[in-house]
């Protein structure tokens, strides 16, 4: 096993056992959530477990069960670098939520986290040839969480998607590493296009709420787009955009927006 391999393994053992920790710490002053703790993460030897199953019992329908979907997780996981996805973003959404004060509300509370974490299985099913899987994982996931993410886009690690509602990412977009996005983002096509048309979000990138970036357009690293804003152009590295359509109002005043969450022009 590499280095880096080995550090990502343990980073995931080290945000486990934080969770296992504050799961026995609820129990001790609320005692009858112990069905809901004891099901959704006691019950679990790692966070790849309990994650399957709360998107099995999240997702899961009469005709696509729970266990249909828990399985189909647990697959994706072992095969994957998934369970490393997770733990990125559960750990970003501890570091830049100030509502979020414990690793355990992401993964029990948070439908942004989970949507998330929904939107990585179908894209593995997706490129592994189950579209079908994808798709309905898709479909549920709107339905639930309020969050439309195409199982082909690709999205990094390290993301937060706050409150997450009416957040649309369409089939061609990429976002890279350390994103933060709040709710109603749409990174979406212009018209009927077919082919590449979507946005590529670069890493470290903030994008506010409410604000829409339409069409095959590059927004650089670093950069910070504010909220409501209609971004019809690409926008270069470390700067900040606003207005409709969206303008260069500024630098984005710091080397990570994405982390200092700091929305002000």
């Amino acid at each position: 096993m590499k280095d880096n391999q080995k550090q990502e393994f343990s980073m995931v053992e080290d945000v486990w056992s934080e969770i296992l920790k504050e799961a026995n710490q609820v129990l001790k002053s609320q005692v009858s959530m112990r069905q809901l703790i004891g099901s959704y993460i006691l019950d679990h030897d790692g966070l790849t477990s309990s994650l399957a199953f709360i998107l099995g019992q999240k997702l899961g329908n009469t005709h696509m069960t729970a266990s249909i979907i828990s399985d189909l997780a647990k697959i994706a996981h072992s095969s994957t670098d998934l369970s490393v996805a997770a733990c990125f973003d559960i750990t970003a959404v501890k570091e830049r939520d100030p509502a979020c004060v414990r690793f355990i509300q992401p993964l029990l509370y948070f439908k942004g986290f989970l949507a998330l974490q929904a939107y990585r299985l179908s894209n593995y099913l997706f490129y592994k040839g189950k579209e079908d899987y994808a798709y309905f994982i898709q479909m549920r996931s709107s339905e639930i969480f309020g969050v439309d993410i195409h199982p082909a886009a690709r999205i990094g690690k390290s993301i937060m998607i706050d409150h997450a509602h009416s957040i649309v990412i369409g089939e061609t977009a990429v976002v890279g590493d350390n994103v933060s996005m709040l709710h109603n983002v749409t990174l979406g096509g212009t018209g009927k296009d077919s082919g590449d048309r979507h946005p590529k979000v670069g890493d470290g990138v903030l994008l506010g709420a409410g604000c829409s970036v339409l069409g095959n357009i590059t927004v650089g690293r670093c950069s910070k787009v504010a909220s409501g804003s209609v971004v019809l152009s690409s926008v270069p590295e470390y700067k900040t955009v606003a207005g409709v359509p969206a303008k260069i109002v500024g630098e984005s005043g710091c080397d990570q927006p994405s982390k200092s969450m700091d929305h002000k022009l």
